[in-house]
């Protein structure tokens, strides 16, 4: 779903508050996913934020608002620059096509948001 009217802090609160009723009906399955994700992300030949970056791509590639909301607010919290961003959403664009351009912009606007920049 393409976000186009709510901003990325409200996408990803709401999308927090909503899988809380998950959590709760399927606990043994959020939890293995939690832990999957830790492993995943942790620092190791790669470093978080190379991963982080690799989740955006593919974020955008899958067309997915709130994989970008959460994986960006990530990056600008780990001191992704825009030319970071920039190549980034180069190569996810490189992979999936004019859909992922159209999320390229998306996560543009998740980086402004974020970091605080005023279009």
């Amino acid at each position: 779903m393409q976000n186009n009217n709510a901003g990325y802090q409200d996408l990803t609160q709401g999308v927090t508050a909503r899988l809380g009723s998950l959590r709760a009906g399927a606990p043994g399955m959020m939890k293995s996913f939690s832990e999957l994700g830790r492993a995943a992300m942790a620092d190791g030949a790669l470093d978080m934020k190379t991963k982080e970056l690799m989740a955006l791509a593919l974020g955008v590639a899958a067309h997915c608002d709130a994989c970008i909301g959460y994986h960006m607010k990530t990056l600008v919290k780990l001191g992704v620059t825009r030319q970071e961003v920039d190549e980034t959403l180069g190569v996810a664009v490189y992979m999936g096509g004019g859909p992922s351009l159209m999320y390229a912009a998306n996560a543009i606007a998740a980086f402004d948001e974020f970091s605080g920049v005023t279009p």
